[in-house]
């Protein structure tokens, strides 16, 4: 991996500075963090707002390429002459938008978290807009489904998976997503029709705790790697991996729940309105616009209800025995921490 230690981000002090550049240090910032801390749900937000921003879609291969070259030359330990703070940190922001923390790779566009919004909004609309024939069910629910696993997969840690596996797993989380929306659908047809509009929403819950552990089974099974606070390999947890991806999927419903409940509400109150019953084809775009307006807001601030680089004591990984063994081998004590990604 490229980014084995929180050190791969910090200045390289005893580089040689060349012609047309000045020592990193100079700009007197620390891109081993983020620029807001991480110990307060405030300054998660702060950097999911700028991490997500649906803006950072638009960017082109060359202005990431230009904001990866420098967030590298940082860690060279140069920058060139006339670099600012702040241009410093918006590479660094665009960066991390666009490149996997663990691997440096750069993400699949659709599996970015800046894509969340533009993409949600369209799919998450159109779910609660066209819920009340089976094929209707069915397509949205797979192209939901589908999307989220590519999420899932593009924000796992960085340990890789196999293609037989992640074919697997894929139509595993797809096969049972799209089942549940089709049991709540009949099932719904007992009920007050309104209730059929909470369907998309009962089914996103239950498809989000299939699909998350499904695309990411591998962490569960293999563990995830963990660092101690040098950022030293102590090892691979399962039991990281069963921290980290329940909050994930916590985070995911959350996220999507807002618009979700309060949708079926607001367009039943519209649609008694003159001008929709005038243009029945503003329903769709007025819901899809409706949800874009709420994720917006939603996929920062649930992003940031947990911290992305987690922690565990060493004594709670026992079970974890050779990386237990090997923490205690490099000098920790029981109650040091272990640290990893856990995803998002």
């Amino acid at each position: 991996m490229e980014a084995k230690k929180d050190a791969a981000s910090t200045v390289n002090a005893s580089a040689v500075v060349t012609e047309g550049m000045v020592a990193a240090s100079s700009l007197g910032v620390d891109l081993s963090k983020p620029r807001w801390s991480q110990e307060t749900y405030a300054g998660r937000a702060t950097h999911f707002i700028t991490i997500t921003n649906p803006l950072n879609v638009l960017a082109t291969n060359r202005q990431l390429e230009k904001a990866r070259s420098l967030v590298k030359h940082y860690e060279a330990g140069q920058v060139p002459k006339g670099t600012t703070p702040d241009q410093m940190w918006a590479a660094k922001h665009l960066y991390d938008s666009a490149y996997h923390p663990d691997t440096g790779e750069k993400m699949i566009i659709f599996g970015r978290m800046s894509a969340q919004v533009p993409c949600n909004m369209a799919i998450t609309g159109a779910m609660l807009t066209f819920y009340k024939t089976t094929p209707a069910t069915i397509f949205w629910q797979w192209t939901n489904q589908t999307f989220n696993a590519l999420v899932n997969y593009t924000n796992r840690n960085g340990d890789s998976m196999s293609t037989q596996k992640l074919a697997t797993a894929y139509c595993a989380a797809t096969g049972t997503a799209t089942a549940t929306a089709l049991l709540f659908n009949y099932l719904s047809k007992r009920t007050p029709p309104m209730a059929a509009r909470f369907v998309p929403a009962v089914a996103v819950c239950a498809a989000n705790s299939v699909n998350i552990p499904l695309m990411r089974v591998d962490e569960l099974q293999e563990g995830i790697e963990v660092v101690n606070d040098k950022g030293d390999v102590v090892g691979h947890s399962k039991v990281a991996a069963t921290k980290a991806i329940p909050q994930v999927i916590t985070a995911r419903i959350a996220m999507a729940m807002p618009p979700m409940l309060t949708a079926p509400f607001l367009m039943q109150f519209l649609e008694k309105k003159a001008f929709l019953k005038r243009s029945p084809w503003l329903l769709a775009p007025t819901q899809i616009l409706y949800v874009g307006c709420c994720l917006t807001f939603t996929t920062p601030l649930c992003c940031a209800i947990f911290p992305q680089k987690s922690s565990i004591r060493l004594d709670q990984m026992k079970s974890d025995t050779d990386a237990y063994k090997r923490g205690i081998a490099m000098g920790m004590s029981n109650t040091d921490r272990v640290y990893f990604n856990k995803g998002l």
